[in-house]
């Protein structure tokens, strides 16, 4: 009988691996994954019965190869480790948005400059060079982003052994400028407050003046939240809205959901507000126009128990937001053009002018720690010290005279 022979392995790109049969029938991948100690080639190979299924094996291999998985520890590099932690530690961590972030300068910014140097290599002053290199180009909160990927997975991978210390940690981190805001006054917040009366989305304005939700935090509102009643509601969630990205699968392209649910910001975010009548008054009247459009568009309508909606239901997003009501309402106002977030500090602003307590004031905005509530709001801070020192003039000074 004829021995057969072994098929030619067909190949794609450089890098991607081969696929072939055997003499005795058995089809086999192949790929290289890295360098072994003495420098040579460090070969893989996956075997299977059918092709497809060899195939198959060889993308996994490939894929796990990409992420650093399969690479000598003293040989893996920046770019390696930061693939495998993105996936397996950031990913499940943090919310969608965060870990675009995070994935988004690492392949734009981290991986290009740094990726090639092996993980343990990798030193301080490597490290502050591209701080500096990036600030002279002018990505000064692109940086701050960088160190924060770089400080968080260094640290990690010295919790596994991976590098003696967190390189990070021996740098300077770059220092960013606070940003500046806007807060209204008290009779600018009246007049835009006025000019929103007649809008659909009046009672979130009335919210994010009085109350200080995050923009966020006001479209994950639903009504289960809300306890007219009682007079209170509860921040449980942030809407978050991110860009749509296209997978191919089955060789299909299929967009994502371009808005997702997630935990407030920070465990202190996680709060309940109480009300005041003006924003009791807007929520019903609010809740009964809702009903009225509910009833208009029939089963048109998607109901997901939001407050604040498109006229079918589905959650508003926040750029119309800005674009097709507040910006309109500012104008109508006579207003600056200021942020929707300057809203939330004209509320903590109001709150601190009037005496509010700092730390109500912090448990009413959902700061994590009150040092935050005085850093941002330092600037109200000299007009209450004067207040406090005339009352003190007033207690002893008074007594003094006498």
């Amino acid at each position: 009988m004829p021995r057969r022979k072994a098929e030619k392995p067909s190949r794609s790109r450089r890098g991607d691996g081969s696929v072939y049969r055997r003499q005795d029938g058995k089809w086999v991948g192949e790929a290289t994954v890295g360098r072994r100690a003495d420098g040579a080639r460090d070969r893989r190979f996956v075997y299977a019965d059918t092709r497809e299924e060899a195939q198959e094996k060889l993308r996994k291999l490939l894929h796990e190869r990409d992420r650093g998985l399969l690479a000598d520890p003293a040989k893996q590099t920046l770019g390696e480790f930061l693939a495998s932690w993105l996936q397996d530690v950031a990913k499940p961590a943090v919310r969608q948005r965060t870990y675009r972030n995070y994935a988004g300068v690492v392949k734009s910014h981290i991986s290009p400059a740094l990726g090639g140097i092996r993980l343990a290599k990798l030193s301080p002053q490597r490290l502050q060079r591209f701080y500096r290199e990036k600030q002279e180009a002018g990505l000064t909160r692109t940086v701050r982003l960088c160190h924060a990927v770089l400080h968080r997975a260094l640290g990690q991978a010295a919790k596994w052994n991976l590098v003696p210390r967190n390189v990070a940690d021996l740098v300077d981190a770059p220092r960013v400028p606070k940003k500046e805001f806007t807060p209204l006054s008290p009779e600018e917040a009246q007049r835009f407050l006025a000019a929103a009366e007649g809008d659909r989305f009046y009672a979130l304005y009335v919210l994010a003046v009085t109350c200080g939700l995050r923009q966020g935090e006001l479209l994950g509102l639903k009504w289960e939240d809300i306890d007219a009643e009682q007079g209170a509601l509860q921040v449980r969630r942030q809407l978050q809205w991110v860009k749509a990205e296209e997978e191919r699968k089955g060789g299909r392209k299929r967009p994502e959901p371009n808005w997702v649910l997630t935990e407030p910001k920070s465990a202190k975010s996680r709060r309940v507000v109480t009300l005041p009548a003006l924003a009791v008054a807007a929520l019903k009247k609010h809740k009964a126009r809702q009903g009225e459009e509910k009833l208009k568009m029939g089963e048109v309508w998607q109901d997901l128990g939001f407050v604040f909606t498109t006229p079918i239901g589905t959650p508003e997003d926040a750029s119309n937001l800005r674009k097709r009501s507040f910006v309109p309402l500012l104008e109508k106002a006579g207003l600056p053009k200021v942020r929707f977030h300057d809203l939330r500090h004209t509320c903590a602003t109001l709150l601190l002018a009037q005496g509010v307590h700092p730390k109500l004031v912090q448990e009413q905005l959902g700061h994590s720690q009150i040092s935050l509530t005085l850093d941002t709001y330092s600037h109200v801070l000299p007009a209450l010290q004067r207040e406090a020192a005339a009352k003190m003039d007033a207690l002893f000074g008074a007594k003094q005279g006498r």
